[in-house]
């Protein structure tokens, strides 16, 4: 497969130099000038633009967040998930500091799409948490948080949102220059991370075509933590093994379980090690554009280890003493080869504005090792594509409709390969229209899929059919503040790890078992909003609630198989109720300076009906203030992040202890606003306390990291 994936590249990549011989040359459209953080992709000053495909107009959307420029390097991180986490409803499922996906208002795995540049991301990080995603936030220019009616248009998997990371990957403009150049390099104290990326675009002739190579790499040792590295209740239960093992006699037993309860200062097993190529090419003219991108990406990654997680996977007489095999240092090796392609083309006048096609292809693989030997290969082939139709603004009328088509193929190999061997694919068809009436704005997007879930080993086949629509409407008050509300009606079919999964998962280091009778899950969801802007105030609220009928869900049984703790699919009512809200205002200014304070806030409460209790892994009320000093050269940063206790929990899962972390930073800009580059100083977590995000499965024995010391520079050239 991977010599068709290198023959399908080279193919495509020689079709936008084909298409420049055949037409004739316009003069190349060229980027707008004047925005601040960066002197090639421009937006006017202070505008908040949503670049996702297939959306033109965001403004009646509520939760929507985008992280780019000096935030954008202040807060990444090796995974996109803890990148994210300080953004209004975003935490992180942090199960290792090589595997971080978003959770989005609670809702994390297959409710939660993760889109590069409008589609997905081809590889399997939403069918389990220790799986990473094949996106290096070292690449990215921007990255965009979705709720509300739109999200329809990316897939039923987006119940719960989507996140979307731009990167330029295929070039979307002309540079100015004759060569761009783009940097990134960081250090971070907590995990001896070293880490450098880097972008170049080069304008060929005078015919629009531009070319694109790109890199990246990354290398962290184990991670250093505030304090120990269990929990109170692993800490708690080490203890009482400990004591139990000294009176029957077993001193050294007893002393491994009082050692493991004791230990603290770093995470075992939690080094990384991260590269990324990439090279496009676009051919860019005033009516459309066409481009295409080859791009490898390869990462090797520690799995934290379970206490007491050894399990058979022998014949019984070869296991050590005591009925379990020592268990190796569990690690990943993933990498995924990925062809893209996207083109838009204006036509001229009429109902319709514009065509647009996105596609792409992944070859996509990952190994999970015990020790040096391997445990189990996961291979999948998988494709996207979508086209749409734009409409033209008639008098406040615009919108979008398409279709999308996505396959994969995925194999497991090898003897705790839990999940058999299965094949998705999903055809939708999908409209967006938006509505304008003066200060009445109206939103309404219907989606239909057909999907069908397969398994040959298992001789199952099951068939789907979704039917989703959702609707906004927003009124403004004013010419600057604006209220609304949102409902929704949609449907997901469960996945192959829903349906399939029935066996040890050495990563998870538990025994997952899945049901092939789930049925389709619904649900109806409402959402109020607030918006208000001024030259000194922004405030962003919305309070939203979900109610699922055959919600799916994963949870811990309290028994165990093969020595592992098993971790069920199971299909129940669900209710989630919660509220987020950002606010910043300024303080004070004058000549030169501007102090602005802001504040994020946000809480989810999950519950499966007919006294089924919590809902597993939701975050607990988060609060998050900052108070920052700008100038034309510099911004200097306080701020504090504080967590509730979460008690309301699910069966076998432990309650999470409340943390208060504060950090401070400041960003030099030695050209200006108006240039990228910037030098960044920031010290996390100063306190060094112990934290640990209730979303991550490996919460108990995988805190955050300690005391970060971390120095980052951008230039743009």
């Amino acid at each position: 497969m991977t010599r068709f994936t290198l023959l399908l590249a080279s193919t495509i990549l020689a079709a936008p130099a084909a298409a420049q011989q055949a037409a004739p040359a316009p003069p190349p459209a060229t980027a707008q000038q004047g925005r601040a953080g960066d002197d090639y992709h421009t937006t006017a000053p202070g505008e908040i633009v949503v670049t996702a495909n297939f959306v033109r107009e965001l403004d009646i959307l509520s939760g929507t967040s985008v992280l780019s420029g000096t935030d954008l390097v202040r807060d990444i991180r090796p995974q996109i998930g803890d990148t994210l986490a300080r953004l209004p409803g975003v935490s992180a499922t942090s199960f290792s500091p090589g595997a971080s996906r978003p959770v989005l208002r609670g809702f994390q795995g297959e409710r939660v799409r993760v889109l590069t540049d409008g589609i997905g991301s081809i590889d399997v990080s939403n069918t389990s948490a220790d799986h990473a995603v094949t996106i290096d936030p070292l690449t990215a220019e921007r990255i965009e948080v979705l709720h509300g009616p739109a999200v329809l248009l990316f897939g039923s998997q987006a119940i719960g949102g989507a996140v979307n990371v731009l990167d330029r990957r295929i070039p979307r403009r002309v540079p100015d220059e004759p060569v761009h150049l783009d940097l990134i390099g960081t250090y971070g104290s907590a995990d001896d991370e070293r880490s450098i990326g880097g972008g170049v675009d080069l304008p060929l002739g005078s015919g629009g075509l531009v070319a694109h190579l790109d890199g990246s790499y990354r290398k962290t040792n184990d991670r250093e933590i505030g304090g120990f590295l269990l929990s109170p209740e692993l800490r708690a239960e080490q203890l009482e093994i400990a004591a139990e093992e000294l009176a029957e006699g077993h001193a050294d037993e007893a002393a491994e379980a009082q050692e493991l309860a004791e230990f603290r200062g770093v995470i075992p097993n939690s080094a990384t090690e991260t590269y990324t190529l990439g090279a496009g090419l676009a051919l860019i003219r005033d009516r459309g554009n066409l481009g295409v991108s080859v791009s490898y990406f390869n990462t090797d990654y520690g799995v934290p280890s379970r206490p007491g997680a050894g399990h058979h996977h022998g014949e019984e007489g070869e296991e050590e003493e005591g009925g379990e095999e020592e268990e190796a240092p569990v690690t990943i090796a993933m990498d995924q080869i990925r062809v893209d392609l996207r083109g838009e083309y204006e036509v001229d006048g009429g109902f319709i504005d514009k065509v647009r096609v996105r596609a792409g292809y992944a070859d996509y693989e990952h190994i999970e090792f015990e020790g040096d030997e391997v445990g189990t290969r996961f291979l999948t082939d998988g494709f996207e594509g979508r086209f749409e139709l734009v409409q033209a603004d008639r008098n406040g009328w615009r919108g979008a409709s398409g279709v999308q088509y996505f396959t994969r193929d995925f194999d497991a190999i090898g003897a705790e390969a839990f999940v058999a061997p299965n094949k998705t694919s999903q055809l939708g068809l999908f409209t967006l229209q938006e509505f304008e009436f003066g200060p009445l704005q109206f939103e309404a997007a219907g989606r239909y899929e057909r999907s069908n879930v397969k398994s040959r080993p298992l001789g199952i086949s099951r068939d789907f059919n979704a039917f989703s629509a959702a609707a906004g409407a927003a009124y403004k008050l004013t010419p600057r503040v604006r209220i609304g509300a949102n409902v929704s009606r949609a449907e997901r079919a469960p996945a192959a790890e829903e349906l399939f999964s029935n066996g040890p998962h050495i990563a998870t280091q538990a025994f997952e078992i899945g049901d092939p009778t789930l049925r389709k899950e619904k649900s109806v969801g409402a959402e109020l909003y607030a918006r208000a802007e001024t030259d000194d105030f922004r405030l962003s609220a919305s309070v939203f609630a979900n109610w699922f009928d055959d919600y799916i869900f994963q949870s811990d049984t309290g028994e165990e198989e093969d020595g592992l703790p098993v971790f069920q699919y199971f299909q129940r009512d669900a209710r989630y109720l919660g509220f987020e809200a950002e606010a910043s205002a300024t303080l004070f200014r004058s000549d030169g300076l501007k102090i602005v304070g802001d504040v994020v806030t946000d809480y989810v409460r999950a519950t499966i009906r007919n006294e089924g209790g919590p809902v597993p892994r939701i975050p607990p009320l988060r609060v998050l203030g900052g108070i920052e000093a700008q100038t034309a050269a510099l911004d200097a940063r306080v701020e504090f992040e504080w967590a509730d206790d979460q008690e309301r929990v699910a069966a076998f899962e432990n309650p999470t202890d409340g943390h208060t972390l504060v950090n401070a930073s400041i960003a030099w800009r030695p050209l200006g606003r108006e240039n990228g580059t910037t030098l960044l100083l920031s010290a996390n977590n100063i306190f060094d306390v112990d934290a640990r995000r209730h979303a991550s499965f490996t919460k108990d024995f995988v805190p955050l990291a300690g005391r970060d010391i971390r120095l980052s520079l951008r230039a743009s050239f």
